[in-house]
């Protein structure tokens, strides 16, 4: 890989690793999306901040679980799922025009399908990780 290339994806990784942490302090702002996401770019730009990521503490279970056996945990897709509700909500309370808020209860459901289909890890596997 380029040496460029590999600038990119780490930059990337740092830049989505750092909205992660964010997400943290923000309630409203993802952490598990974009520390996902830092963890690709990782994986193409450096292995040692993958693993550091991978073997993390709080975030470590959840993202080896996505990637390696596409599960989310109960307790990530009930997070995930009330936010959406309140978001689409606090849509529909602000929305001067009723499209907005159609369309967005569209994605969302759409969204929480995706989420809702996911296997869920059993609670045994998350604390022995």
């Amino acid at each position: 890989m380029k040496k460029s290339t590999r600038l990119i994806y780490l930059s990337l990784g740092w830049f989505f690793c750092a909205l992660g942490f964010v997400g943290i302090i923000i309630p409203v702002l993802p952490t598990t999306p974009f520390l996902l996401v830092a963890v690709w770019a990782f994986s193409k730009s450096s292995p040692r901040l993958k693993n550091w990521l991978y073997t993390h503490p709080k975030f470590g279970p959840h993202i080896v679980n996505w990637f390696e056996r596409g599960m989310i945990s109960r307790k990530a897709k009930v997070a995930s799922v009330g936010f959406m509700v309140i978001s689409v909500g606090f849509s529909i309370l602000i929305s001067e025009n009723i499209y907005m808020p159609i369309f967005l209860t569209v994605i969302m459901v759409a969204i929480a399908t995706f989420i809702l289909t996911r296997p869920s890890p059993s609670p045994v596997a998350i604390k022995s990780q």
